[in-house]
């Protein structure tokens, strides 16, 4: 894969270092652990989203989601069980390996809150866009007044 090299714009830009640094991300693999545990992402509203994560035989205390700096980490890891005495595991489907998922999240976007049920992990963000990067609308006015002129000689 081709890889773009984008120092010489860090030089001519002001404020644009974290958008190299997303362009520059997007073509690096994190080593396999893409694909485990998979989730979902969902509007459910016009400024609020969902992300639901399978993460089945995980409990609230095995799991931590943090946002910092605008991305989302949950990490999840497994307690030591007590293997019961005797008892012998003949196939594992069900995956109890700790992982670390990241997102990216977009300027103004929050975390509302997290909820575990039925062994989905579902974590509510909402974009809060302040008032002042709102777009407004700018009333246009007509001028009736007839222009002033500035210097004047009488001929």
């Amino acid at each position: 894969m081709r890889h773009v090299d984008f120092s010489p714009l860090y030089r001519s830009t002001v404020g644009f270092d974290r958008l190299f640094t997303m362009l520059d991300s997007l073509g690096q693999l994190d080593g396999g652990q893409q694909t485990y545990p998979p989730y979902n992402i969902e509007r459910t509203g016009e400024n609020a989203y969902r992300i639901s994560m399978a993460v089945a035989g995980f409990s609230e205390d095995e799991i931590s989601v943090e946002a910092h700096r605008n991305v989302l980490t949950i990490k999840g890891e497994k307690s030591d069980e007590q293997k019961d005495e005797g008892a012998e595991v003949l196939y594992r489907g069900i995956a109890a390996r700790t992982f670390e998922r990241r997102f990216q999240l977009a300027d103004h976007v929050e975390v509302q809150g997290a909820t575990l049920k039925d062994g989905l992990l579902h974590i509510d963000l909402v974009r809060n866009i302040p008032e002042e990067m709102k777009p407004r609308k700018i009333a246009i006015t007509s001028s009736k007044e007839k222009s002033k002129q500035i210097e004047s000689k009488a001929a």
